[in-house]
C-alpha cells in the first residue's frame, strides 16, 4: 500500500517515552514522518508512553519503583507520578516537538472525554513473575475507544496525541501499557499501519546486531522463532499483541526505529525495508 492508497485511512504511531526527551531529535524523526502522512492525505494518530520519565521522578520522590515481569505495579502514589509524566512532561515536550515539525497536534491523555476507556485489571500470572497472581493496582485493561471523537478531531486537522492513561465512566484513572493502548486505538480505527517506534530497528536475529534485522514475520515465522530462542525477553509480548492485534482489524503492524532519520516514511513506503513488518 502506497501513501496514496492510504489516503483517509488511519496510520497509528506509538512512541516510547524515551523518544521524547530530545524535542529535536522526535521532531526531525516522527515529527516529519506524521507531516508526510498528514500530507498525503492520512490520518493519524499518536500514542506516548513515559517510563523512563516516571521511574525518574519516583525516585526524585522517594518512592519506590516496583516492577514485577517488566510491568509497573501502580499503587496511588504512582499513579499520582504516571499523570505527572504522561500527561505533563512528556505530553509538553512531544507537543513541542511536533510544532517543530509543523504538524497540528493537540496533546491528551485516553483519560479525556472517554479516548481511551478501562476497568481495573484483576490479578494475573505474567511471563517473568512468580506462579501465583499479581495485582498490578491501578493498572487498566482497556475495554473502549471513543472512535467518533477521535475522527472528530482528524476531521478538524488535528492529530490527536494520547499519553497511555485510560479513564471510566466513574471517574476512576488507570495506568496502561503504551503499547497495549496503541495497539487498542488502531484495532478500532481499523487502521492500515502501526508503527512501534523503537530503540532498535526491528526484530533482530541477534540483538547486538541491527544488520540481523527480520525484514518481516508471518505468525508461523514468530512462533518459531521465539521457540527456537531468536525472539527472547520484552520483545515476545511485543509480537505477541501484535498478531493478536492483526486479528482484529489492523492491516499491518511495523517495529521500526529512528535510523535512518526517515525510517517510518520508509517503512511506511516499502513494508520491511527500515524495519519489521508484521503481516498475516
Amino acid at each position: 500500500m502506497s501513501l496514496g492508497d492510504a489516503r483517509g485511512r488511519w496510520f497509528v504511531v506509538k512512541i516510547g517515552g524515551e523518544l521524547a526527551a530530545d524535542k529535536q531529535k522526535l521532531a526531525g524523526t516522527v515529527g516529519k514522518a506524521v507531516a508526510s502522512f498528514v500530507e498525503a492525505g492520512v490520518k493519524v494518530a499518536v500514542v506516548h508512553g513515559g517510563g523512563p520519565q516516571a521511574t525518574e521522578l519516583q525516585k526524585k520522590l522517594g518512592i519506590e519503583v516496583r516492577q514485577v515481569g517488566g510491568r509497573r505495579i501502580t499503587d496511588a502514589a504512582t499513579l499520582e507520578v504516571m499523570k505527572m509524566s504522561l500527561a505533563g512532561q512528556v505530553s509538553v515536550d512531544v507537543a513541542s516537538a511536533f510544532r517543530i515539525a509543523g504538524v497540528l497536534a493537540v496533546c491528551t491523555t485516553g483519560a479525556s472525554s472517554g479516548l481511551v476507556d478501562a476497568v481495573k485489571r484483576p490479578p494475573l500470572v505474567v511471563s517473568g513473575g512468580p506462579q501465583e497472581p499479581v495485582d498490578f493496582g491501578l493498572v487498566g485493561d482497556v475495554t473502549d475507544v471513543n472512535v467518533a471523537l477521535i475522527e472528530k478531531l482528524a476531521g478538524a486537522g488535528v492529530v490527536p496525541v494520547l499519553g497511555s492513561l485510560a479513564g471510566s465512566p466513574d471517574g476512576s484513572v488507570y495506568n496502561v501499557n503504551a503499547d497495549t493502548v496503541a495497539t487498542r486505538v488502531a484495532a478500532r480505527l481499523k487502521a492500515a499501519r502501526l508503527f512501534m517506534v523503537s530503540n532498535v530497528p526491528g526484530v533482530l536475529r541477534d540483538k547486538n546486531d541491527p544488520s540481523t534485522r527480520i525484514a518481516k514475520l508471518t505468525l508461523a515465522d514468530a512462533r518459531a522463532q521465539i521457540a527456537s530462542g531468536v525472539i527472547v525477553g520484552g520483545m515476545i509480548p511485543k509480537v505477541e499483541e501484535s498478531f493478536a492485534m492483526l486479528d482484529e482489524g489492523i492491516e499491518a503492524i511495523h517495529i521500526v526505529g529512528l535510523n535512518p532519520p526517515d525510517a517510518i516514511f520508509r517503512e511506511a513506503q516499502e513494508p520491511g525495508s527500515a524495519g519489521t513488518a508484521f503481516v498475516r
